[in-house]
Formats: structure tokens, C-alpha cells, sequence
């Protein structure tokens, strides 16, 4: 599953990948129409919805901040 996310990740904005800080937004590595198109794509692939409440900047900060959103979702 980490390899999945990871791929989608890279496929909206390899520089999430790198990015090693905890605000991405902010630091303008991410925009709010990539976060969609993310979120859009994990709940594509992972067949569940990410309700809005998961959806804010302290859960997409960073790689590690996604999969953990993924994983709560799924229950794991």
C-alpha cells in the first residue's frame, strides 16, 4: 500500500516526495488543486472516501502525513 501512495504522490508532484519539512502548503510545494487531485486519487485507487474532515494542511504536510491519513481511513 505504502508503494502505491507513494506512486500516486509522484504522479501529482514528485517534489512531495523530497520535501523532508512539515508545511508544505505553506512553503509552496503543494497547492490546494494538487491536495484535490490527490485526494481524489487515493480514494480512487483504495476504493474509500476521505471525509473532509481529513482533508486540512496538518494531514497533507508531508509523505508520511498522507499515508497516515490512507491508513486511518482503511482502519489499519
Amino acid at each position: 500500500m505504502r508503494e502505491k501512495i507513494i506512486e500516486i504522490i509522484k504522479g501529482i508532484n514528485e517534489d512531495i516526495l523530497s520535501y523532508e519539512g512539515n508545511t508544505m502548503m505553506e512553503d509552496g510545494i503543494v497547492d490546494s488543486f494538487e491536495i484535490i487531485n490527490l485526494v481524489s486519487e487515493l480514494e480512487e485507487e483504495f476504493d474509500i472516501e476521505i471525509d473532509a474532515r481529513y482533508v486540512v494542511a496538518e494531514n497533507f504536510n508531508n509523505t508520511e502525513g498522507i499515508i497516515k491519513v490512507v491508513e486511518k481511513v482503511m482502519g489499519k
